[in-house]
């Protein structure tokens, strides 16, 4: 079991908690490493190898350093402020995708340990349901995230040009275009606290700008104009009473257009068909 955290090194006593409950985990052999994104980790537990980067790459680029230096059947990414409860998660896990070969990626149920309310957001899925309940999904929260490691290399890792936010719905489409689904298992558990992220103005510009790089990385030409403009559509309905908000969003939404969004690799039609039957085609 190949293991990634990352870290800036502003979260120790959060790094510590979830990389000693990795170390936990029971019937796996593990290649742990942590990654210092523009930090130099130290402190780590015996077991932990640290892997410095000079720079702050973004949180995707981070991720992929990470998992070029380590090695297993399997990969797990997880977040410095996120850890993992039961000693058996990662052999749980790995049950659920020997057990059904057809998925390709599972994210676990999330859940505050100090019991404040779990945001909805947590559960990737239009249609939230109750937490507990599981299903594939279409996009994930990528504080925890376990995948086979030849459908991790097969997708080409996390997709570096977002730097922050929306990479991890392009891992899942990317996991249905090779052939497998992308799952949310609500019967495992990974802890994290119930923070919300700042709306600021970095946030909302690049929350913008990779909606853009996800149409134009993954999207056949015909259908990018749809999804941009599916998500515009959203955002005016949601922000049309914070008019600052909406003209940095559409600067991003400009941005993303005419910024280098790296190679394209436009899914197949019979992967969106796959997605349309199982619930959502990727034009919102």
């Amino acid at each position: 079991m190949a293991v990634v955290s990352l870290s800036q090194g502003t979260r120790p006593d959060d790094l510590r908690r979830g990389l000693t409950s990795v170390l936990a985990q029971q019937d796996v052999e593990l290649d742990v490493v942590c990654v210092g994104n523009g930090w130099e980790p130290t402190g780590l537990p015996e077991g932990v190898r640290a892997l410095a980067l000079p720079e702050n790459v973004g949180i995707p680029a981070g991720r992929n350093a990470g998992a070029a230096v380590v090695d297993g059947d399997y990969v797990f990414f997880l977040d410095d402020d996120a850890s993992i409860p039961s000693p058996t998660f990662l052999r749980d896990a790995v049950a659920l995708l020997e057990r059904d070969p057809s998925l390709g990626l599972v994210q676990p149920r999330v859940v505050d340990p100090t019991g404040s309310a779990n945001p909805r957001r947590w559960v990737p899925r239009i249609r939230k349901g109750a937490a507990t309940d599981s299903s594939p999904v279409f996009s994930v929260w990528e504080g925890a995230v376990l995948l086979p490691m030849d459908v991790h290399r097969a997708v080409g890792g996390w997709g570096a040009p977002y730097f922050y936010a929306h990479e991890g719905i392009e891992l899942a489409w990317r996991v249905w275009d090779a052939g497998r689904r992308a799952w949310y298992a609500g019967d495992l558990v990974a802890h994290h606290p119930a923070i919300d992220p700042a709306r600021h103005t970095e946030y909302i510009r690049l929350n913008a700008r990779n909606r853009v790089f996800l149409a134009r990385r993954n999207l056949p030409a015909a259908l990018r104009p749809v999804y941009v403009g599916s998500w515009a559509a959203i955002q005016v309905a949601r922000w049309w009473r914070h008019p600052v908000r909406l003209r940095t969003w559409f600067a991003g939404i400009r941005e993303g257009w005419t910024a280098d969004c790296g190679p394209s690799r436009p899914m197949g039609w019979l992967t969106i068909a796959r997605m349309t039957l199982a619930g959502r085609p990727p034009v919102v």
